[in-house]
């Protein structure tokens, strides 16, 4: 006869039913380093906008968000009122913190510091999880994603202490393991599987923290745009018209968000394979477009001229962002919005023809036109919620 565990320093951790939604303090909290972290990406694509630095921001910044990813669905679970899961919190906030630090010199003399701290947090929390939850799924689960973790742990170990030639391709190698797992359902041959109807998920928690860390990608576009600003003083016109740009740009990706993915998850497919999609993935390519669009801000500002390199960052935000509103779209609603497909298209469209006349457009131009495909974007998007919410439906 098999007995429910009752342990209460097993149950205690659970997250209660009545708070299962709520965002505590603590999850707010531990998202403060990913600040910094964007912050640090940022930087090291301003410093390198060659393809090899383009590449590297990239695995970068699919480790981190994983590292976030993971943590942000483990407090779907664990009751953040409980001391050991604040605790906890504060440990892997400080594993993070050391992921940011090392970010810098990640390719370099510090890919130990990154890895390690990585590797830390992706064992830390299934342990957890099993522990916790001893005897149900969700800990058989967690075995599952922590044996697929382990694997993907062999190619940033090796890509750490391999020569630099290879190391990208060793990360990149571990970067789509890692991100496979949860398509392949975490099976492991002749061991078992967690396929995602094993997951229960509570949509509205994922969706508020979400929104969260996506407001505060915008945060770090804020501190970048102003230290920009502040290192090319005096304020002069001109610099305060790019400064207004600028921050218009940031705020119709706010207005786009919002309008597209801000009203809560009581709509849509609430499956747990739809959420991993809107979430896990297409966050991630919208929190990277949020990066890319602060970069490309701070070229702006501190550019007289458009160069290839200018131009291609300023339209591969919104176009990043857009990749991740169609998926998440597909995967809650389970259609593709024809509005960001034609916004994609006029953007690609753009990017050839500020490449071939950079010369001779200048950068208020440009800024003005993907600034003005993002505001109809947002206006039209904005329109089409109100008349879905009318009965009718957002395209």
């Amino acid at each position: 006869m098999n007995v429910a565990p009752t342990s209460t320093s097993r149950t205690s951790l659970a997250r209660p039913a009545s708070r299962r939604s709520q965002v505590a303090p603590v999850e707010l909290f531990f998202d403060l380093v990913y600040i910094f972290a964007a912050v640090q990406l940022a930087q090291i694509l301003l410093g390198d906008l060659s393809w090899t630095g383009v590449l590297e921001v990239v695995i970068l910044f699919a480790a981190v968000w994983w590292g976030w990813n993971y943590t942000a669905w483990a407090m779907n679970w664990l009751d953040p009122a409980r001391t050991r899961i604040q605790l906890l919190s504060a440990v892997l906030m400080l594993a993070a913190l050391g992921m940011a630090v090392a970010i810098p010199s990640a390719f370099d003399g510090q890919s130990w510091i990154f890895v390690g701290c990585y590797l830390f947090m992706g064992i830390l929390r299934p342990v957890v999880m099993m522990l916790a939850f001893s005897g149900q799924q969700l800990a058989r689960n967690y075995r599952m994603l922590l044996l697929w973790t382990m694997f993907a742990g062999v190619f940033w170990i090796f890509g750490a202490a391999a020569p630099d030639g290879w190391r990208i391709p060793l990360w990149l190698t571990a970067v789509l393991v890692d991100y496979a797992a949860p398509l392949a359902q975490f099976r492991v041959p002749f061991v078992g599987s967690a396929p995602m109807h094993l997951w229960d998920t509570d949509a509205e928690h994922l969706s508020r923290r979400n929104r969260q860390v996506f407001v505060m990608a915008l945060g770090q576009c804020i501190l970048l745009m102003g230290g920009a600003v502040v290192d090319q003083a005096p304020l002069a016109l001109p610099l305060m018209a790019s400064l207004t740009v600028g921050f218009a740009s940031l705020f119709v990706l706010w207005w786009n968000y919002f309008a597209l993915a801000g009203s809560g998850a009581a709509h849509g497919n609430t499956s747990t394979g739809a959420l991993r999609t809107a979430f896990a993935y297409a966050h991630a390519l919208m929190v990277l477009g949020a990066i890319l669009v602060a970069v490309s801000i701070e070229l702006r500002l501190t550019h007289g001229a458009l160069t290839p390199a200018i131009v291609v960052v300023t339209t591969a935000g919104p176009l990043v962002y857009l990749a991740g509103n169609l998926m998440f779209m597909r995967s809650r609603f389970g259609r593709l919005a024809q509005s960001r497909i034609l916004a994609a298209g006029l953007l690609v469209v753009i990017t050839g023809v500020a490449v071939a006349l950079r010369e001779v457009i200048p950068v208020a131009v440009l800024s003005l036109t993907v600034l003005a495909i993002t505001t109809s974007l947002a206006v039209y998007t904005a329109v089409q919620r109100r008349a879905a919410a009318h009965g009718g439906r957002a395209t």
